[in-house]
């Protein structure tokens, strides 16, 4: 797969977004409003990134997560109910790399899933992505694979929130449903801070180049 430069990136994801509320398409990830410090040097870094680096990248990470996981799972307390907590975009699905719909799984997360799901611990996937499109999310990750618990989307109100407060919010309110979340994935420290996690598991974002 050619290299993907930052600039076809936003162009595309920006035509995916207004066929997504158009055409129900997928479209990226909601950004985080933050400043970069160095764009030029964040430019660079993912001109650099092609689909096969990022698969190799995101393997290194799921391959630290599936031997935890293994023996957390069998590890389990009687009655107690397991999640992992996942982002979408660049996280299970492969937004900034797979322009069609469905989406395709982003496949070493997918096998972790996999594992997970079949050894009865629930997921959860939380994303900044807006309600209008859940229906559409919800589909495209069942038909990819995943075995979805529950789906978070932003309703209108949280459009005005900090998206890690936001995020961390839908945790507690999965751990309000009886839930260990055993772990969170995602590839933004959005994702991942505010605590409500066993563990934590960033991919790559190479600067904030996926969103």
């Amino acid at each position: 797969m050619p290299r993907r430069r930052p600039w076809a990136r936003r162009t595309a994801a920006t035509a995916a977004s207004a066929a997504a509320l158009v055409a129900l398409a997928v479209p990226a990830e909601a950004a985080t409003t933050t400043t970069s410090t160095s764009t030029t040097a964040q430019a660079a870094a993912a001109a650099d990134v092609d689909y096969a680096t990022w698969q190799q990248d995101c393997q290194v990470v799921m391959d630290q997560a599936l031997p935890y996981l293994k023996q957390r799972i069998a590890a389990t307390k009687p009655g107690e109910k397991q999640a992992i907590v996942f982002d979408v975009d660049n996280t299970t699905l492969e937004t900034d790399f797979g322009f069609s719909y469905p989406q395709p799984a982003n496949k070493p997360v997918l096998d972790v899933a996999e594992y997970a799901q079949e050894h009865g611990v629930s997921l959860y996937f939380v994303t900044a992505r807006p309600g209008i499109i859940s229906g559409v999310t919800d589909y495209n990750l069942k038909t990819v694979g995943y075995r979805v618990s529950g789906l978070y989307v932003r309703g209108f109100g949280d459009l005005f929130k900090d998206v890690a407060t936001y995020k961390t919010a839908q945790r507690v309110d999965i751990e309000s449903k009886g839930y260990t979340i055993i772990a969170n994935i995602g590839n933004s420290a959005t994702d991942l801070s505010g605590g409500h996690a066993e563990k934590t598991y960033k991919l790559p974002d190479y600067d904030g180049q996926l969103s």
